[in-house]
């Protein structure tokens, strides 16, 4: 499949946009490391329902780029494969760290992947808009392995 230029977000609300923005630009490599995998056998665990080796696949494809445990696959997944278009892979992920959760859907196609935010919470109540924007930069980024 190759690499991922950039990771579209799916149009929504300005506070969506900035959080799936956000969530998008820290998955760049990991949906890269992802499309990798053969996409017949992505589609194959999904049809056979091959919740933990999914799992596996994406633990190993995040382990590069994220600390352990802090993204993983949300057990639920689906593709589209029609005739006379190149295969969609869509995993439910979820991402867990500082006091944050996001929860979202990674899309993945041939040239493209994408973001789609289910929720994000904060362990903090009453945060304003711009604090939770920060909480989630913070947590993703001591989130992250140290690049070498």
């Amino acid at each position: 499949m190759g690499s991922t230029k950039g990771i579209a977000v799916m149009p929504r609300s300005l506070r969506r946009l900035d959080r799936e923005r956000i969530m998008a630009d820290a998955l760049i490599d990991v949906a890269s490391e992802l499309r990798l995998t053969d996409v017949a056998e992505l589609i194959n665990l999904i049809r056979n329902d091959e919740a933990a080796n999914l799992a596996d696949l994406v633990n190993s494809s995040t382990e590069l780029f994220f600390k352990g445990g802090t993204l993983r696959y949300a057990l639920s997944a689906s593709y589209s494969a029609p005739w006379n278009a190149t295969p969609v892979v869509s995993l439910d992920m979820e991402f867990r760290h500082e006091k944050v959760s996001a929860f979202f859907r990674l899309t993945i196609g041939e040239k493209r992947a994408r973001i789609e935010i289910t929720d994000v919470l904060f362990d903090e109540r009453e945060l304003d808009e711009e604090t939770q924007i920060e909480r989630l930069v913070a947590a993703i980024e001591s989130a992250r392995m140290p690049r070498i």
